[in-house]
């Protein structure tokens, strides 16, 4: 089983930048893709980003030219890089990790607030 502990959300002026980490631990050896989703009040969980070992990356549409996602293999750890963020951004994140073996891990979330 593959734990996630993300880090890096906070509250940041429109306009402004985060930097989101998600180390995994335990069977990390199996892990496949590594993603990011948000879930903002009242709304459903969304995609956001995911990438591969291969570090092959697919974003939603709403945070393509303003998110960056990147891992570092040997380490074991995802990064969301978030520039220009709106208000709309403002979400709880999470990061997700899909195995070989058809595991599926999820974080504990991450708060991220944008002001206007």
């Amino acid at each position: 089983q593959v734990q996630l502990v993300e880090s890096g959300g906070g509250l940041v002026q429109a306009g402004g930048s985060l930097r989101l980490s998600c180390a995994a631990s335990g069977s990390s050896s199996g892990i496949n893709a590594m993603g990011w989703y948000r879930q903002a009040p009242g709304k459903q969980r969304e995609l956001v980003a995911t990438i591969t070992p291969g570090g092959s990356t697919m974003y939603a549409d709403s945070v393509k030219g303003r998110f960056n996602i990147s891992r570092d293999n040997a380490k074991n750890t995802v990064y969301l890089q978030m520039s220009s963020l709106k208000p709309e951004d403002t979400a709880v994140y999470y990061c997700n990790a899909k195995t070989f073996f058809g595991g599926n891990s999820w974080g504990q979330g991450t708060r991220v607030t944008v002001s206007s």
